[in-house]
C-alpha cells in the first residue's frame, strides 16, 4: 500500500501511543515524516524503524507549549523534506479531578497542550498545507462527545477541539485543505500515566480492561484511511463509535446510563 507516497508528514506528540503508531502506518504507506515531541530518546529509535523502511525522518524535540518551536520544527521540515501535506496535532494529556479539587492553573496547563498547543501547530504549519492542498488532523476524543465526572479540564479540551475542527473546515475548504477530527475511545498508549502536571508515572496501569483497548497499530490504521479519504471526521473503536452515536441521537439515554451505573474519569495517576 503506498496512500501516502511521495507525502510529508508532521506528527506532534510521535513518541508513544497513536502518534508513534501512526508514525509508522504513514511512513508504511510511502510518507516522509517529521517526528515531533520532548523525548527525544524514544525519536531516535523510532526513526530508527522508519529509515529501516526507506522513508526519510527528521527528528524535531519540541514542545507544543513553548513559542517557536513549532515553527522551528517546520523550518527544519520544509529545508530537510520539503512541505508538509500532512499536519497532525496528536500531543495532549489530561487533567483530572473534581472542580472543588482543581484550580485555574490545572485548568491553563490542560488548555495550553490540548488547545492552544493545537492552535500553536496550525499556524506553524498552516501556509504549507494551503500550498499543497493538503490535509490537518486534529485528535479528539470520545470525551469530545461525552464529559464525566472528573474529566472537566480534558474535556473541555476536545469539545473545543471538535468546535475548532468544525470552523476550519469550512474556512479551509476553498483553499483544498481537508479537516479530520478523530475521536478515539480506550485506545493503547500511555496517556493514562501522565499526571495532572503532566509527569508520567510507569508504575500507573490502564482502569480500562484489555479486551476494550484497541492496539495503537490497528487505531493507526483507521485513522490513515480516514486522512486518505479526507473524512471530517472518525470514532476510533466500537464502543467510541457507539458513544457518539448515542450522544447524537438518544443523549437522554447515555446520560441516565451514566447516572445509574455512576461512570466517572478515570483517577489521576499518582507516584
Amino acid at each position: 500500500m503506498a496512500g501516502f507516497a511521495g507525502r510529508i508528514a508532521f506528527i506532534t506528540g510521535a513518541s508513544s501511543g497513536i502518534g508513534a503508531a501512526l508514525a509508522r502506518e504513514l511512513a508504511r504507506q510511502g510518507a516522509d515524516v517529521t517526528l515531533a515531541a520532548r523525548r527525544r530518546e524514544r525519536l531516535e529509535a523510532l526513526a530508527e524503524e522508519i529509515r529501516s523502511l526507506g522513508r526519510r525522518v527528521v527528528i524535531a524535540r519540541c514542545d507544543v507549549t513553548r513559542d517557536g518551536d513549532l515553527e522551528a520544527s517546520m523550518a527544519e521540515t520544509r529545508e530537510t523534506l520539503g512541505p508538509v501535506d500532512v499536519l497532525v496535532a496528536n500531543a495532549g494529556f489530561g487533567v483530572l479531578g473534581r472542580v472543588d479539587r482543581l484550580t485555574l492553573d490545572d485548568y491553563r496547563r490542560q488548555l495550553d497542550t490540548n488547545l492552544f498547543g493545537v492552535l500553536r501547530t496550525i499556524y506553524a504549519g498552516l501556509d504549507d498545507l494551503k500550498r499543497t492542498r493538503g490535509r490537518l488532523v486534529l485528535m479528539g476524543s470520545v470525551n469530545a462527545y461525552l464529559a464525566l465526572a472528573g474529566s472537566s479540564p480534558y474535556s473541555m479540551s476536545k469539545f473545543a477541539l471538535r468546535a475548532l475542527a468544525d470552523s476550519l473546515r469550512h474556512e479551509l475548504a476553498r483553499e483544498g485543505v481537508s479537516v479530520t477530527l478523530v475521536n478515539p475511545g480506550f485506545v493503547e498508549s500511555e496517556i493514562h500515566q501522565i499526571d495532572n502536571r503532566g509527569i508520567r508515572r510507569p508504575e500507573a496501569t490502564s482502569p480500562a480492561p484489555s479486551w476494550l483497548r484497541m492496539p495503537a497499530p490497528r487505531a493507526a490504521r483507521q485513522i490513515a484511511r480516514a486522512i486518505e479519504r479526507r473524512r471530517a471526521e472518525v470514532g476510533v473503536t466500537r464502543h467510541g463509535k457507539l458513544t457518539i452515536l448515542l450522544q447524537r441521537h438518544t443523549p437522554w439515554l447515555l446520560s441516565g446510563a451514566v447516572r445509574l451505573f455512576a461512570i466517572s474519569a478515570r483517577r489521576e495517576p499518582t507516584g
